[in-house]
């Protein structure tokens, strides 16, 4: 007799974060987030040496952008693609396995002065090859075909990686290469696809349970889809030209864009529910970033371009991230889809830490870059000591 997702996750009698797919994924990708912070501020200063053949700036770039989001990919992916194609989920030591392969790869990056480029490039890439995998038997069982394009994004995040890698061994500066861009903009579109699902359906639902008769504009409708197609031409100009005037133009249309996708899902009346509002929050930050790269290609010298993309990458990235972490996690344990005062802080320190990393750029005598990297890890390591406890342990008895 076939299984139920709910009668596969009961049968695991090991331990609870391995089973399902979120728990150890959400809880081992914070604890990177913090400690690769607190590792990189010292090795930027020059105080400590990290055994990386990677500079301190690209070594952070890929810490974040392929280490810690990948893991919170894997983590979102392997807990909706059950529930988009009614196949079973990934539990158990096979879930397991797929944790050493995403821990492997954040240890071969770290000590890759010990190891040839080749051999931490197939330790690293393993982990995203393997989830690629896992998903892609998924949906074609399923047969839920809308959701190719989620692993064709997958694919291109992957294939970034493997350009950064090629990169960093030929001798260049990989932060500033295709691969880095190629990942970031991967990354901005599976906000743009999977928020503009999740975004505008969660917030439906707090209205109705508020009472409100405002409803956000349906998802995914014409004038979403159009934006989509927009967004890939223009990440694909911003991609090729980074510095090019028609780049900062192209970009500037991609922020208007968003800024009224975002205006159609009635963010304003959710002021009562930081669950919900924290998502148009980060939502928010895929047309702040694109305004901020932008302003740094037509005038170089009122923002500098790492900075800008800081609102994508912390922000737009970053910001998202914690609020469908600290969201699934709530749901899947049982508990109430409220945020508490530790779960307000954590978001508030997220936006502390960006609007500290932008004004290290106006000010780079002030140790703003420090601060910022401080109250990161209070973001991250919050999100561990607060939500690490749901993750690791099963659901409290009585509770769905």
């Amino acid at each position: 007799m076939a299984q139920t997702s709910a009668e596969r996750i009961r049968a695991w009698q090991g331990p609870a974060l391995l089973s399902y797919g979120f728990r150890p994924f959400f809880l081992f990708g914070a604890l990177w987030a913090a400690l690769a912070m607190a590792l990189w501020i010292p090795a930027l200063a020059g105080a400590i040496a990290l055994p990386t053949h990677l500079d301190p700036v690209s070594w952070h770039a890929h810490a974040f952008l392929f280490g810690y989001l990948g893991a919170v990919i894997a983590g979102f992916l392997l807990t909706a693609v059950p529930n988009w194609t009614g196949a079973l989920p990934v539990v158990g030591w096979r879930l397991g396995a797929l944790v050493l392969l995403w821990a492997g790869g954040r240890v071969a990056v770290l000590v890759s002065a010990h190891l040839s480029p080749a051999a931490v490039a197939l330790v690293d890439l393993a982990f995203p090859l393997a989830l690629g995998a896992v998903l892609l038997r998924e949906i074609v069982a399923g047969r839920n075909w809308r959701n190719l394009p989620v692993l064709a994004l997958l694919a291109a995040f992957t294939l970034a990686n493997a350009v950064f890698h090629a990169e960093a061994a030929g001798g260049a500066y990989a932060a500033g290469g295709v691969g880095l861009r190629l990942g970031l903009a991967a990354v901005v579109l599976m906000i743009a696809m999977i928020g503009g699902r999740i975004v505008p359906s969660f917030t439906r639902n707090w209205l109705v349970r508020a009472g409100s008769a405002a409803r956000p504009a349906p998802p995914m409708g014409r004038f979403d889809k159009v934006t989509l197609l927009a967004s890939v031409a223009i990440l694909l100009l911003w991609m090729a030209l980074p510095s090019s005037p028609a780049t900062g133009a192209a970009l500037a249309a991609f922020a208007a864009l968003h800024l009224v996708r975002l205006a159609r899902w009635q963010g304003h009346r959710t002021g009562a529910e930081p669950l919900v509002w924290v998502l148009h929050a980060a939502y928010a930050m895929l047309p702040l970033g694109a305004l901020a790269t932008a302003l740094a290609i037509l005038l170089p010298g009122v923002l500098p371009l790492a900075a800008a993309q800081h609102v994508w990458m912390a922000g737009a990235l970053g910001l998202m991230t914690l609020a469908v972490m600290t969201r699934a996690t709530l749901g899947h344990t049982g508990r109430a889809l409220t945020a508490g005062p530790g779960t307000v802080a954590i978001y508030a320190a997220l936006i502390g830490s960006l609007a500290l990393r932008l004004a290290a750029g106006p000010w780079p005598g002030l140790p703003l870059l420090e601060a910022s990297a401080l109250v990161w890890l209070g973001a991250f390591g919050g999100f561990a000591a607060f939500y690490g406890p749901m993750l690791w342990r099963a659901k409290p008895e009585g509770r769905a």
